[in-house]
């Protein structure tokens, strides 16, 4: 992934150095579990734990001529170590070491994500809770629908970001499983004990039936992980853009001392970290059928799906590491208008009150269809001629004879509709 969507930490745990690193690591625990069963001699182990090392530019000369990344990676490790190489890589086939390596990146940076998700939860729950009852106007199809408060929808949010804390837990936890069973996986060289105690160390699962390789279902299960939490990023992105036009502008994102909005327009305060959330969700969201795609292999094995891997599994991380703290800066800073959402919430002339007045008419002896036609028929009015609904019903025989101004006082209270809202809001605390 390009320098401007990563941050160093995540970044770091793909790098050629970091990947090899993770290579060594696994080799150099099933050299000491072949000690322990009295396979290698223990100066030779000393050897090969003293001088294993490896650098990134030498294993790149040598794989222009093996044209094979893991044996370009054992010939460097082996010129460092010496003839006590022999025991390097003992019994293994590549995709121990490169699975099992993955493993490990795919754990680390899972514990990066499951951070920045559970901080963007902890962040739109304390907002929520700010604007618990800061009353605005809820909407359907984009049209105005019926009172709720900013604290609700924030809320809303803040219960999906656990919920991908949840589901990237399940998913890290599934995909943390490497293997050490050898070629298409039958344990001909490398008992199935060696394995567990060599996972056990590295804080892996040992893969059950492995082929060749760990399935890539567990894989795929991650990456669409990911891709929910995008997406339910992408979703809180939608709202902030929605709510910054400039015809609604209920909120709005923080914009800083020096900033510029537009090269052309100085007036511009444009909505560009909340774009560039959605933008980037489809990338992800992109990789998550491409990881899909490498479920299905053939037989034991091939490499179809080590190509894909090199690409969608750095990006798809450090994407969603960079989206979860963009996102939370998106929620601290942002710019909630109140006098605004109250203005926005009058400007429908009181048709966000048509169910309450409904419900009202059917209270007072009309049949529901008989207050449907009443509050419709005055709604359309009111739309048509921005009539507040409320005069007009109070001008209205049918809805004149049954409801008075004391009652109509009551139906266009909005009071009514966030009363529960403590309620709900003791569920965020609960968080």
């Amino acid at each position: 992934m390009i320098g401007r969507y990563s941050r160093p930490e995540m970044a770091g745990l793909w790098t050629e150095e970091a990947k090899l690193g993770r290579w060594l690591r696994v080799e150099l625990a099933v050299c000491r579990a072949w000690h322990r069963r009295g396979v290698v001699p223990a100066e030779d182990l000393r050897q090969i734990e003293e001088r294993a090392a490896f650098s990134v530019e030498r294993t790149r000369e040598i794989e222009r001529t093996t044209n094979h990344d893991v044996v370009a990676f054992l010939t460097d490790v082996a010129e460092h170590v010496g003839p006590a190489s022999r025991w390097v890589h003992y019994g293994m086939t590549s995709s121990d070491v490169l699975d099992t390596g993955l493993a490990l990146a795919m754990r680390q940076s899972g514990e990066i994500l499951l951070r920045e998700q559970a901080a963007l939860t902890e962040t739109l729950k304390a907002r929520a809770l700010e604007h618990a009852r800061t009353v605005c106007v809820g909407r359907t199809h984009g049209v105005h629908a019926e009172p709720t408060t900013f604290g609700m929808k924030l809320a809303g949010f803040a219960f999906e970001s656990r919920r991908n804390e949840e589901r990237l837990r399940d998913a890290v936890a599934g995909a943390a499983v490497g293997k050490l069973s050898g070629a298409v996986g039958t344990y001909a060289t490398l008992p199935p004990d060696l394995e567990a105690e060599v996972m056990d160390e590295l804080g892996l699962g040992a893969e059950p039936v492995s082929t060749q390789v760990v399935p890539r279902d567990r894989h795929a299960q991650l990456v669409q992980a990911m891709a929910l939490a995008a997406s339910g990023l992408d979703r809180l992105a939608t709202e902030a853009r929605h709510l910054q036009r400039t015809e609604v502008r209920e909120a709005e994102e923080a914009f800083t001392a020096g900033q510029k909005g537009s090269s052309a327009m100085p007036h511009k305060k444009n909505p560009i970290t909340a774009e560039r959330i959605s933008g980037l969700a489809r990338v992800i969201r992109g990789n998550a059928v491409a990881a899909l795609e490498d479920v299905a292999l053939w037989h034991e094995r091939d490499i179809s799906h080590s190509s894909v891997e090199r690409v969608i599994l750095p990006d798809s991380f450090t994407l969603l590491d960079y989206l979860l703290v963009i996102g939370r800066r998106l929620v601290e800073g942002l710019v909630v208008r109140p006098e605004r959402m109250a203005e926005v919430l009058a400007a429908s002339h009181g048709l966000v009150y048509s169910q309450r007045v409904l419900l009202g008419l059917v209270e007072h002896g009309l049949t529901r269809e008989e207050a449907y036609a009443v509050v419709q028929r005055n709604a359309m009015r009111a739309w048509e001629t921005g009539t507040p609904l409320r005069d007009l019903l109070a001008a209205d025989d049918q809805a004149a004879g049954r409801l008075s101004a004391a009652d109509l006082d009551a139906l266009f209270d909005p009071a009514w509709h966030t009363r529960h809202v403590d309620e709900v809001m003791e569920r965020v605390r609960a968080l």
